[in-house]
């Protein structure tokens, strides 16, 4: 291939990654004002507004109007090399990371039976996996996670496991939506 080619490739999907990474951060420049850690004392505003500080000068302009669609195609092993630059991990309440994992699905599709498709359709996991591949949130904010799904479940009066509930033949994507959303709402304790 090309050096050229190769050289296009690489900042085609470079692109695709970073506006992935940008609807994240967008989803969370929206909250409610408050410190994105109690350590921390800038508000969680100003955080993301310095970590959204333009590109330097001289980048190169975006081949593509809309590279998210070939970011679906990245092998789950190469997403961390899209993770923000501002560091490892950033933290995430369950509920954030719930909603955003409904937002992965809205954006890439739904997946049963599998965690992706070839066209970078997620399952539940799947998208979870895409979350903490670029940096957002923690193993323990996903088992958290996981946890307030199986209490939506539980309240519902299924025992299932949610990846089993996910791939359940009737399974729909508005449904598992709505479970991500109505788990959100539960972590967050508003009781919707």
């Amino acid at each position: 291939m090309p050096a050229s080619l190769v050289a296009d490739t690489e900042r085609v999907l470079a692109d695709a990654g970073r506006v992935l990474v940008e609807e994240i951060e967008r989803y969370l420049a929206a909250r409610p004002r408050r410190s994105a850690h109690p350590l921390v004392s800038k508000p969680t505003e100003e955080l993301v507004a310095e970590a959204l500080a333009g590109p330097a000068a001289g980048a190169p302009a975006p081949v593509l109007a809309s590279p998210p669609a070939l970011l679906r195609f990245v092998p789950d092993w190469a997403l961390p090399a899209f993770r923000r630059p501002q560091g490892p991990c950033r933290r995430l309440s369950v509920a954030e990371h719930l909603e955003l994992t409904a937002l992965v699905i809205e954006k890439y599709g739904w997946a049963r039976g599998r965690l992706r498709t070839r066209r970078g359709a997620r399952c539940i996991v799947g998208a979870q996996a895409v979350l903490y591949r670029l940096g957002y949130g923690d193993e323990r904010t996903a088992v958290r996670a996981g946890e307030a799904l199986q209490a939506v479940l539980a309240g519902r009066g299924l025992a299932m496991p949610y990846p089993a509930w996910n791939d359940a033949p009737d399974r729909t994507e508005g449904e598992v939506v709505y479970l991500l959303r109505q788990a959100a709402s539960h972590a967050r304790g508003d009781g919707r």
